[in-house]
C-alpha cells in the first residue's frame, strides 16, 4: 500500500479524499488542515506521498525540501483552469500534478509511481520556466559550453575571499564571458561595497524569497542583478548579517541553477563557516546559518580556496582544505594570497609551498602577490582591480587562475609578461 497525507484546501478536498478512498492500493493515513501539520506527521515517517494545494498557507519550497528530507515525495493537486496555481507548485519543484477530475486509477497511479521515485523535482529544464515574460528575453548562454558555477571560499581570518571573487568575475567578464557574481556570505556580505553599489538593493534577500514563494525564474533573477560591470551581473548578498535566516538551502540551491540560465559563468562568495550548525538547534527545520555556504559548495562546479600566506594564515588554510576535502563538492584549487617576504620570511613562495606540501598534501598552489595599495584604491573608488589597476600583479596572476576555471577567458599573463620585457629593453 502506498500511504499518503493530504493538506488541501476546503475547496477539493471532500471530493479527493473520496477518489482517494476508491484507488486501488493507496491508503489515506492522514487529512491534515495545515501546514505545520503536515510537517509534523510528515517527520513522523508515517508517509510516502503527499498531496498539496498550491494555496496551502506557508507552502513553500523550504516545506518541502523538509518533507524530502524525511522521505516523503510530493505531489499536488490543482484545478484545470488554475494556471497560476499550477505554475506555482512547478516552480517550487512538484512535476507530479493531479486535478479534482482525476479518475481513482489516474490517481493511483500517478501516487504509486510518485512513491516509487528518487525525488519529486521535475526533471532537469522545466521548472521556472512558465508563465509569460513581459520583457525582451535573455540573450540564451552559449550550448555548446554548459555554464559553470564556481564558488570561493577560504577560512576565517580575512584571507581575501571576497577580493578574489570580485576580481575573478571581472576578469571573465571582460574576456567576454558573461558572469554572474552572487554573495552568499551570511556573515559579513561585502561585495556590494567593493563594486560602490547600494547595499540595500533587492539582491540575494529577494531571490531567495521568490525562490521560496514559487515565483523565481530566470529572467525575474536577471531583474534582481544588475550589471556593475560590462558582462558583469551581481546578485549583492544580505546588507545585515543577523537577515542570515533568509538564505535557506532549498532556496539557494534553486537560485544557483535559475543562474546557470542567465549568463556564462556563475562565481559564488561565501562565508567561512563549514560547521552543520543543525544539529546544534533544538528544532531540526530551523534555518542554518551556513546552509548558504554548504548548499554553494554542494552545487559547485569548480571550488577556490583562499588562505593568507602568514603563519595563522597557513594553518588555517591547511585545516580549511581539510574540511572541505569531506564534503560533496569539487577539488579545490588552492590560492595562497598576500604572499611577502615579511610574513612567510626569505622566498617566501619555496617556504608556503614546502609548509604545504608537507601538512597538508598540496603539490598544486597558486601565489597571489601582496597588492595592498591596489587593493585600496579599489576599494576607495569601490571599483574592480581590473578597472583601477588593470596591469597590477595581483590582477595578473587571477588572470591565469580566471583562465584556469573557463577556457573561454584568455590568459594575458604571457603578453603583459613579454610587454613589459619590451618596454625595458627599450
Amino acid at each position: 500500500m502506498t500511504t499518503v497525507l493530504t493538506a488541501l484546501t476546503h475547496r477539493h478536498e471532500a471530493a479527493f479524499v473520496e477518489v482517494l478512498g476508491a484507488a486501488s492500493g493507496i491508503e489515506l493515513v492522514r487529512r491534515c488542515a495545515d501546514l505545520a501539520e503536515l510537517l509534523s506527521t510528515g517527520a513522523a515517517g508515517v508517509a510516502r506521498v503527499a498531496v498539496v494545494s498550491p494555496d496551502l498557507r506557508g507552502l513553500d519550497r523550504d516545506a518541502l525540501r523538509h518533507l524530502a528530507g524525511h522521505g516523503v515525495r510530493v505531489a499536488g493537486l490543482a484545478a484545470p483552469d488554475d494556471e497560476e496555481g499550477e505554475r506555482r507548485l512547478r516552480q517550487l519543484g512538484v512535476a507530479t500534478l493531479l486535478h479534482p477530475g482525476d479518475g481513482a486509477d489516474v490517481v493511483a497511479a500517478a501516487l504509486v509511481a510518485l512513491a516509487d521515485a528518487t525525488t519529486s523535482r521535475p526533471v532537469a529544464g522545466t521548472a521556472g520556466t512558465a508563465g509569460p515574460v513581459d520583457h525582451e528575453p535573455l540573450p540564451p548562454p552559449d550550448p555548446r559550453v554548459p555554464t559553470p558555477v564556481t564558488v570561493v571560499w577560504g577560512p576565517t581570518g580575512a584571507p581575501g575571499r571576497t577580493t578574489v571573487a570580485v576580481t575573478l568575475a571581472a576578469r571573465l567578464a571582460g574576456s567576454g564571458v558573461r558572469t554572474l557574481l552572487v554573495d552568499l556570505d551570511t556573515w559579513g556580505a561585502s561585495v556590494a561595497q567593493l563594486l560602490g553599489l547600494v547595499d540595500e538593493a533587492p539582491g540575494v534577500a529577494a531571490a531567495a524569497r521568490a525562490s521560496e514563494q514559487g515565483s523565481l525564474d530566470v529572467p525575474g533573477l536577471a531583474r534582481l542583478a544588475p550589471e556593475a560591470l560590462p558582462g558583469l551581473r551581481v546578485l549583492t548578498g544580505l546588507p545585515r548579517a543577523d537577515r542570515w535566516p533568509e538564505l535557506r538551502a532549498a532556496a539557494v540551491e534553486d537560485v544557483l541553477r535559475l543562474a546557470r540560465g542567465v549568463v556564462d559563468h556563475v562565481v559564488v562568495d561565501t562565508g567561512f563557516a563549514l560547521e552543520d550548525d543543525e544539529e546544534l538547534s533544538y528544532d531540526t527545520a530551523a534555518p542554518r546559518r551556513n546552509a548558504a555556504t554548504l548548499a554553494a559548495l554542494e552545487a559547485a562546479d569548480r571550488l577556490v580556496v583562499v588562505g593568507a600566506a602568514d603563519p595563522v594564515g597557513l594553518q588555517r588554510l591547511v585545516r580549511g582544505v581539510q574540511d572541505v576535502a569531506v564534503l560533496p563538492c569539487p577539488r579545490p584549487l588552492v590560492l595562497v594570497n598576500k604572499v611577502r617576504a615579511s610574513a612567510a620570511g626569505p622566498r617566501p613562495e619555496r617556504t608556503i609551498r614546502e609548509v604545504l606540501g608537507r601538512f597538508a598534501g598540496l603539490e598544486e598552489v597558486r601565489m597571489l602577490p601582496w597588492a595592498p595599495d591596489d587593493c585600496d584604491e579599489a576599494v576607495l573608488t569601490g571599483r574592480a582591480l581590473t578597472e583601477v589597476r588593470p596591469r597590477s600583479p595581483l590582477v595578473t596572476a587571477l588572470g591565469a587562475v580566471a583562465a584556469e576555471l573557463d577556457e573561454r577567458c584568455a590568459d594575458t599573463s604571457a603578453a603583459d609578461r613579454h610587454g613589459r620585457r619590451r618596454r625595458v629593453r627599450v
